[in-house]
């Protein structure tokens, strides 16, 4: 099981131009094909004046899911040469859009796909890419006395503070990584002289 992938950090746009034809690439992290596509059809409303809207998209913390679709260019020189430059640079949970305006020069096959590849490759390096983790989710129930140390020592820990409750116990929701598991109970038994209670609540991505 993957438990890692890389994402783009956020939505962003950048545009270059080739030949007076101008290639704007939207870029967005998705978590599934409608999102994707609801973000493929934003561009198009937002864009409506462009000759053509490109698109490719990989999914799955694995890479499992890819489209590409070339929207009326010649055939493999728009999707194919976007989706490959994510592939290239391990990127997945992202769609990329280039919305086209023809500048009136043909730019030939070999002139598209070198293009739509530059534009989506030049938006990756300005966007920026973020590493999304997959932790075990453990809720960690202790006594009020020892809540303040523990709290204090998740926060100076490789381990995610999620998050923090307070009820009859304090209660603190941590991401674990999966190979750091029995670590992570160990250290909590010794930290705490066994008094905290650590419970699986499922997982995470972060």
């Amino acid at each position: 099981m993957t438990h890692s992938y890389l994402t783009v950090t956020g939505f962003g746009v950048h545009e270059i131009e080739i030949r007076r034809s101008r290639f704007l690439c939207a870029l967005a992290p998705v978590s599934d094909e409608d999102a994707a596509r609801a973000v493929i059809a934003e561009r198009r409303r937002a864009e409506p004046a462009a000759r053509h809207h490109c698109h490719a998209f990989v999914l799955g913390p694995d890479g499992r899911t890819a489209r590409s679709s070339d929207d009326g260019e010649p055939a493999g020189t728009a999707g194919v040469p976007m989706l490959e430059v994510l592939r290239r640079r391990d990127v997945t949970e992202t769609v990329a859009v280039v919305s086209r305006y023809f500048g009136g020069v043909l730019l030939g096959a070999g002139g598209l796909i070198r293009a739509y590849g530059q534009a989506v490759a030049e938006a990756l390096d300005r966007v920026g890419t973020v590493r999304r983790r997959r932790v075990l989710l453990q809720a960690v129930t202790v006594d009020y006395g020892l809540a303040g140390r523990l709290e204090s020592e998740l926060r100076s820990s490789p381990h995610d503070l999620v998050s923090t409750g307070y009820t009859e116990q304090a209660r603190f929701d941590v991401g674990v990584d999966p190979d750091r598991l029995p670590e992570f109970r160990s250290w909590l038994a010794d930290l705490t002289g066994g008094t905290a209670k650590s419970a699986d609540i499922g997982e995470k991505w972060l």
